[in-house]
């Protein structure tokens, strides 16, 4: 009898799994839930002496994850369903059935993530089948061994290497996609703070001085995207047009990346517009990706006492 098993300790890594395996927070919390209350009603039948608790919680919840995405479209960005705007005054209308990947609030939990929970990762791997996608976080990121993680996937070791070295493969043809800078590095952290400073300010010339000549905007659930400084400015020109200036913003982090809530100007005060997450290369902002779903921004407001 394992009346004192302790299972709530693995929650915050279980999420930060959950959601590499879906690209959603939401859907991620509630199949972390489902693990360990079937956790919880099989704890009579969990062994120690054939793998630890974290192990044998993983392989309940890859199975539910598995399972999940039986049922469940990718989730994708807007640059991962075709090709950039070349207008932008085009009407920014939401596409709410579209089950758009979501960032990761990284201080809501107790979970160690770093370049493996970056969104241009996370959005790579949602191109691939389950279980490649499984054999790869469990290997890669989660260094389980190949015997682990064929008990983990009810596979064999042999069938477990060759599901990774595909996926590998997979997502060697968009390395470049996911090499940015850290956010630690000093130059990144001045570049991030002077365009927070700057989104504040409303001030497009002191952004556009900030960006790559390539930079990318996106604004799931709007399901546009653009490249270049050019239609960069003139997005934030009409935003900045549209909402006014006086923007409030608070730094967080999200998926291991910079990222910030910036607060739109209103009647009543600053409300809770958007969550943007920066990607920096070089000293200089590569990519923007602006989440505006309220459900989505909730993630990342401080919690009520």
């Amino acid at each position: 009898m394992n009346a004192d098993l302790d299972l709530e300790p693995h929650r915050g890594e279980l999420v930060a799994y959950c959601y590499r395996m879906l690209g959603s927070v939401h859907d991620a919390e509630d199949l972390v839930q489902e693990t360990l209350l079937r956790a919880w009603r099989a704890r009579d039948r969990y062994d120690p002496e054939r793998a630890s608790v974290r192990t044998w919680l993983y392989r309940i919840a890859t199975n539910v994850c598995l399972t999940a995405l039986e049922q469940r479209a990718r989730r994708p960005l807007p640059s991962g369903l075709g090709a950039p705007s070349t207008d932008p005054e085009t009407p920014l209308v939401p596409a709410p059935e579209v089950p758009w990947l979501e960032p990761f609030p990284d201080a809501r939990y107790d979970a160690d993530v770093r370049g493996d929970v970056r969104l241009a990762l996370v959005a790579a791997l949602q191109l691939l089948p389950a279980r490649q996608r499984a054999a790869l976080v469990l290997r890669d990121v989660l260094s389980f061994s190949a015997a682990e993680t064929a008990d983990q996937l009810g596979a064999s070791v042999a069938s477990v290497n060759s599901a990774l070295q595909r996926a590998r493969a997979a997502l060697a043809e968009g390395a470049d996609a996911v090499e940015v800078t850290e956010p630690g590095d000093p130059q990144a952290r001045v570049a991030v703070e002077r365009y927070v400073e700057a989104f504040a300010a409303a001030d497009v010339p002191a952004i556009v001085r900030l960006l790559t000549d390539d930079v990318v905007m996106e604004m799931p659930p709007v399901p546009l995207w653009y490249r270049g400084v050019h239609d960069y400015a003139r997005v934030l020109e009409r935003v900045f047009r549209n909402r006014g200036i006086g923007w409030a913003t608070r730094v967080v982090e999200a998926n291991g990346q910079a990222a910030f809530v910036a607060y739109a100007p209103g009647p009543d005060g600053p409300w809770p517009h958007s969550v943007q997450v920066l990607s920096v290369r070089g000293g200089r902002v590569a990519r923007t990706v602006v989440f505006a779903d309220p459900a989505v921004v909730q993630l990342f407001l401080p919690r009520s006492r």
